[in-house]
C-alpha cells in the first residue's frame, strides 16, 4: 500500500459520511483535501470539492471512503472503480459488505472495513476496524488517518464486525432512545417536560464522561450511586428485575448483528 493519500475521495456522503468529513475538518485537515461524489449532499464544509457523480470527475484517487448504501453498491461499483487508482487504499463504512465481495469489486486495492457512528464529528467515535492483509506499519497508517476521528480499535475476526456495528455503529440510535424514555419517565412522575429533557440529557452525559475517566466498572459505579434501601436502588431493583434490562440489550445488538449478516448475504430488502 502506498503512503495515505492527503486527499480523499467519499462517494457517498449522508449522516455517516458527513459526521466523517467534519470530524477531519475539525480537526484541521483543508476541506481542499476532500471531494465528494454525492447526488444529494447539502451542508458541506466550504471548500469541500463536490460533484454528483463519478463521471464528473477524471483523475483517479489513492484514498476511498465508500459511504454509500449497501443496496446500491453493485450498481454504483463500475463508475467508482473507474476513479480509484491501483494499490489504493478503499476504508467502507457499508454495513454487511464483506471484504471478500468488497475485493471483487474493487481488485488491486487494500480493503479496510470501518464501522465509526455520528461522534466522528466530535472525534469521539468508536472506530470498529478490520482488514484481511494490512501489514502493522499499514495499520499505523490507517490508524493515523482514522485517529482524529476517534478511538481505532481492530477486530481480528470478520464475523464479529457485525457485531461491532450492532454496538458501536447502531449503538448511539438506542442511546438516544434511553434518553429519550428517561426524559419522558421524568415527566410521568411529575416534571415538565422541557426540564425532563434537560436534566435526562446531562444525566446521561455526565455518567457517560465519568464512566470514560474512571478506573471503576460501569457495574461499580452504579453500586457507589446506590445506597441499600435508597431510592436509586428502589429504582435498580425494576430494572433488574428477570434481567429485564440485560436481556432487552441483548436482544437490541442481536436483531441489529443478524440484520448485518443478512445483508453480508445478499438480502437488500
Amino acid at each position: 500500500m502506498p503512503e495515505i493519500s492527503s486527499h480523499i475521495l467519499i462517494v457517498g456522503c449522508g449522516n455517516m459520511g458527513g459526521a466523517m468529513l467534519r470530524g477531519w475538518v475539525a480537526s484541521g485537515r483543508s476541506p481542499k483535501h476532500f471531494t465528494v461524489i454525492d447526488p444529494v449532499a447539502q451542508d458541506l464544509p466550504s471548500g469541500v470539492r463536490h460533484v454528483a457523480s463519478a463521471d464528473a470527475l477524471d483523475e483517479s484517487f489513492d484514498t476511498v471512503l465508500l459511504g454509500i448504501k449497501p443496496q446500491i453498491l453493485d450498481s454504483l461499483a463500475p463508475a467508482i472503480r473507474a476513479r480509484i487508482a491501483p494499490n489504493a487504499l478503499v476504508l467502507s463504512i457499508l454495513a454487511g459488505a464483506m471484504t471478500s465481495a468488497l475485493a471483487a469489486l474493487f481488485p488491486d486495492t487494500h480493503i479496510v472495513r470501518l464501522m465509526p457512528n455520528l461522534s466522528a464529528a466530535l472525534g469521539l467515535s468508536p472506530l470498529g476496524l478490520f482488514s484481511a492483509a494490512l501489514s502493522s506499519a499499514e495499520r499505523d497508517a490507517v490508524d493515523a488517518l482514522v485517529a482524529p476521528l476517534g478511538t481505532p480499535v481492530w477486530i481480528d475476526d470478520e464475523a464479529q464486525m457485525d457485531a461491532v456495528t450492532a454496538l458501536a455503529g447502531s449503538g448511539p440510535a438506542f442511546v438516544y432512545r434511553f434518553i429519550d424514555a428517561l426524559a419522558q419517565g421524568g415527566v410521568a412522575a411529575g416534571l415538565p417536560a422541557e426540564t425532563s429533557a434537560r436534566l435526562a440529557l446531562a444525566t446521561v452525559a455526565g455518567a457517560a464522561r465519568l464512566a470514560a475517566v474512571s478506573d471503576e466498572s460501569p457495574a461499580a459505579l452504579a453500586m457507589r450511586v446506590t445506597s441499600p434501601g435508597g431510592t436509586t436502588a428502589a429504582g435498580l431493583a425494576v430494572l433488574d428485575a428477570g434481567d429485564g434490562l440485560r436481556n432487552l440489550v441483548e436482544a437490541t445488538l442481536k436483531a441489529a448483528r443478524d440484520r448485518g449478516a443478512q445483508l453480508a448475504k445478499g438480502d437488500k430488502t
